[in-house]
């Protein structure tokens, strides 16, 4: 615009003087200061606003100015575009992970939360954010940990808030800042004590045959302490009850073993349960010995399909127990019938009954409602939890009835899916 004026001065100045010179040198420059001036605040006020389709439109040098600032705007536009999806895919799969993870700036202040850690730590993202993260997490443990400095380690402890246990760890990221993690080891701690109590119960159940063969043996090869043939008789007969009880304690712990190795039987086959029943009623004569009543009652129209080995073995539990926790003269009766489409196999026997309070953990590996009564009369603790398994791979339940000083009612309750023959095919 400088330019253009000048050189209309100078063609004017040579001419017709000076005065049409000057006089044509301000007009181009207010023309060009007007031209500018308009664009100036058009710009003005759409920097107010700088919404990228209300762009101003220019002309001339403008236009140029305008198109070039137009194109970096909308590639920046698509570039924050990127990064708002991003982090909003960042923010979901954060909000998705199982474990908890809680921004902590330097002050321990909580800049942000994802679902899992609000819930571990009762924690409101919209309330919280920017409290210190100890006021809400009161556990001494956990303060002192948040404390320390020293974040090598993971702290276990236990909420307050609910039966959780968690695992924490605070990673330090950026500028002074944190990352607060928590996981939930809740069901690692219970098969932790679950381990320990197996080993311990293992190792108590050995002890005693151990310690009994061992103090007989160290007898019998005692030649200053004479035995008479008797005695020895007794002594070894002693002995054998004793390895007889470990050896059932281990066939029925490798029992336990190859049924949690593989979640279903395997060689199922439709099997003919009024001769399973014949045969546990035959077994539960042999180990009564005549003193209770035994009686059967069994509905051919249906069969089970499973695995006979682990079925019998199931149901071979149910009918021992119940031969040893009922007195004599006591009755057991045991029934295979179908209802409502369900194969149901049961033993009733007209024993003491189990209180209330022990039926939830009658499945318990060890668990004795009687530990004086259930070792003399030879059970090793474990019938009912193998009981459990065989039904599980089986999609089968245990359903326990039983009322303290009037008898029980063990029933294993199989689904129509199970069931073989007429009474199957009516049910389905």
């Amino acid at each position: 615009m400088v330019l253009a004026a000048a050189f209309v001065g100078v063609v004017l100045w040579a001419l017709a003087g000076s005065a049409w010179a000057w006089g044509a040198v301000c007009f181009v420059l207010g023309f060009g200061f007007l031209y500018h001036a308009r664009h100036l605040a058009a710009f003005h006020v759409w920097l107010r606003r700088p919404e990228l389709h209300a762009m101003p439109q220019g002309s001339g040098v403008w236009e140029e100015v305008l198109a070039d600032l137009h194109g970096r705007l909308k590639r920046h536009e698509g570039t924050l575009g990127q990064l708002a999806h991003s982090l909003a895919r960042l923010r979901a799969a954060s909000q998705a992970l199982p474990e908890g993870v809680v921004m902590l700036d330097s002050a321990h202040h909580i800049d942000w939360s994802n679902a899992t850690a609000a819930r571990h730590f009762g924690i409101d993202p919209a309330r919280d954010t920017g409290q210190p993260v100890a006021n809400l997490v009161r556990e001494p443990a956990f303060v002192a940990y948040l404390e320390s400095g020293e974040h090598d380690q993971p702290l276990v402890f236990r909420s307050t808030r609910s039966p959780t246990v968690l695992s924490v760890r605070i990673i330090r990221f950026g500028e002074d800042q944190k990352l607060l993690t928590s996981r939930d080891v809740t069901d690692e701690e219970r098969l932790d004590v679950m381990r320990r109590d197996f080993v311990a119960n293992v190792s108590h159940e050995m002890k005693t045959p151990i310690t009994v063969l061992a103090g007989f043996v160290e007898t019998l090869a005692n030649e200053e302490m004479p035995l008479s043939a008797p005695q020895r008789r007794k002594y070894l007969g002693l002995m054998s009850e004793q390895a007889e009880r470990m050896r059932r304690l281990i066939e029925d712990l490798l029992t336990l073993s190859s049924l949690e190795s593989s979640a279903a039987p395997a060689d199922v086959e439709a099997m003919d349960v009024s001769n399973l029943v014949e045969r546990l009623a035959e077994e539960a004569r042999a180990l009564s010995m005549g003193r209770h009543h035994i009686s059967k009652s069994v509905d051919t129209s249906c069969r089970i399909i499973g695995n006979p080995a682990e079925l019998s073995s199931a149901f071979s539990n149910l009918v021992s127990n119940a031969v040893r926790y009922t007195p004599e003269g006591g009755s057991i009766g045991l029934s295979w019938r179908i209802v409502g489409g369900r194969g149901i196999f049961s033993v009733q026997d007209s024993g003491l009954g189990i209180e209330p309070r022990h039926l939830p953990r009658l499945t318990e590996r060890f668990y004795r409602v009687d530990n004086s009564r259930s070792r003399e009369s030879g059970g090793t603790g474990l019938g009912l939890a193998i009981v459990k398994h065989v039904l599980t791979r089986h999609q089968a339940v245990l359903e326990v009835e039983s009322e303290f000083g009037a008898g029980s009612k063990f029933s294993a309750v199989f689904p129509a899916s199970r069931l073989h023959g007429d009474a199957a095919n009516r049910a389905a």
